[in-house]
């Protein structure tokens, strides 16, 4: 399988929920795919409002022939930066994930240790205003095998498709 086609398989998991954009996709990503929800809780009527959250997630996609540790660490600083960028923390904000999924034909060892240490994390007025998560994971076209962060895990059903 070409990482073309991985990526067309895997932007396929996500167009049922999430707005993808290939063509105006922040550099250097192939894709991205950006997913929206607002929750409110009320009683009897909307005017009295119990509660509302909104929660966000910003997916980016990029592919590569061969993944270095330093190419990891570009797009690993890049996505988190431009995920940051999106997030408007309000009094209804809950949370903004950020996830960054490469897709290559080979990945070195290193580049699997960096991927394996990535931790980013960011509250927002102390979680009253909500907080940022992020999440990576890689896959190793050539021999299927996934490299992932602690928090990229929960991503692994994900890849069951397009292996």
């Amino acid at each position: 399988m070409t990482v073309s086609e991985a990526l067309e398989s895997l932007l396929q998991s996500y167009r049922q929920y999430y707005n993808i954009e290939t063509e105006h996709a922040a550099a250097p990503f192939a894709a991205e795919a950006v997913f929206h929800s607002h929750d409110e809780r009320y009683v009897l009527v909307r005017r009295a409002k119990i509660s509302e959250a909104e929660a966000h997630e910003y997916v980016f996609f990029a592919t590569e022939r061969s993944l270095t540790a330093e190419r990891v660490k570009f797009l690993d600083e890049r996505a988190w930066t431009e995920g940051l960028s999106r997030v408007k923390p309000h009094y209804s904000h809950r949370s903004s994930d950020i996830v960054l999924i490469i897709l290559a034909e080979e990945i070195s060892r290193e580049a699997k240790d960096h991927i394996r240490s990535v931790k980013h994390y960011q509250s927002y007025r102390f979680t009253l205003q909500g907080w940022s998560h992020y999440s990576v994971v890689a896959l190793e076209l050539s021999t299927g095998e996934l490299s992932f962060n602690r928090r990229g895990r929960d991503l692994r059903k994900l890849f069951r498709n397009i292996k």
